[in-house]
């Protein structure tokens, strides 16, 4: 999609232009998985209409936001996703971050209605890994694995795949993973991320800077991306990048991302809970206001005194 550009910006006070959007659009999922922490959206349970998320989308892009990225819960439970699709203002990317359990079938649908690329949270190719992990009894990852090949053939490429590292659980299937990844000749990315710290994660926790030498060390080219200053390692052929929020501070410092809860309120940091801004029942001509304040009060999560992860 061309964005249509815009001569105001969203600034706050560290200097930090906000560019993208990340918008959960609903809590709902049909997975239960042992480290979801909901988008860091505790306790709400209403949905907004598509008035209100397009709404809330053209309020952004008049503001210069040029990126959404959709999430949940799972997006895919919502039926009126490709009519969420079909109303957005122009913008340069659309992406979504999905399970795929629902993707076999509508991906073609998703692409025509405007989207662009998706993600997929997959953190293992082991079907009894799979169940444990996503607390499904039933095994639905030949659905996932079907979905991420229909988003390839309808071109919501590139697919990148979320695999949250888990100690003692999926630590040592990364190069299994970089091999399915490497089948599909570029069109899908390994997207390592590092567990965050919600809930009961510790355990699971795995030490970033050993995987971070081990990609290194098996890697035949490594770039880094501007933003965050991540890495991207080339490993026999396949494209992987190692995702660290936790601790990084570059990763706060470059951040140029608003949140949307799925009930309607600006977020402006994911890991800060009392800054929240109510936009749920605002109309076109209040939305620019309640932006500029949302934006007024994002403070790097690290050099934030009043943080917290309840």
């Amino acid at each position: 999609m061309n964005s249509s550009g815009s001569h105001r910006t969203l600034t706050d006070p560290f200097g930090r232009t906000v560019r993208s959007l990340r918008m959960s659009i609903t809590n709902r999922c049909n997975l239960n998985c042992i480290y979801c922490h909901n988008e860091g959206d505790h306790g709400s349970t209403g949905e907004m209409s598509v008035e209100t998320i397009v709404n809330i989308v053209k309020a952004a892009a008049d503001f210069g936001v040029d990126r959404l990225k959709i999430s949940g819960g799972e997006p895919l439970i919502r039926q009126d996703l490709e009519e969420i699709l079909s109303s957005l203002p122009p913008l340069r990317d659309v992406s979504l971050t999905t399970n795929a359990t629902l993707l076999k079938g509508r991906a073609s649908s998703l692409k025509e209605a405007g989207l662009d690329r998706i993600n997929v949270s997959l953190d293992t190719l082991d079907p009894g890994k799979f169940r444990m992990i996503t607390r499904c009894k039933r095994d639905i990852l030949p659905s996932v694995l079907e979905g991420i090949d229909e988003a390839v053939r309808v071109g919501l490429t590139p697919v990148k795949i979320n695999m949250v590292l888990l100690k003692d659980i999926n630590e040592a299937e990364i190069e299994k993973m970089l091999a399915f990844t490497k089948r599909y000749k570029g069109d899908v990315i390994l997207q390592l991320i590092e567990l965050m710290n919600f809930r009961d994660a510790a355990p699971y926790h795995v030490d970033a800077d050993k995987v971070e030498e081990e990609l290194l060390h098996h890697a035949t080219d490594v770039s880094t991306r501007t933003m965050h200053h991540r890495k991207k390692y080339i490993i026999n052929g396949a494209e992987v990048e190692f995702v660290r929020p936790v601790d990084n501070t570059e990763f706060c410092a470059n951040c140029n991302r608003l949140r949307v809860t799925a009930d309607g309120k600006l977020k402006p940091c994911l890991l800060v809970n009392d800054d929240l801004v109510d936009v749920s029942h605002a109309s076109p001509g209040e939305l620019p206001d309640l932006f500029r304040l949302a934006v007024s009060r994002r403070v790097p999560f690290y050099g934030h005194e009043r943080c917290s992860l309840e």
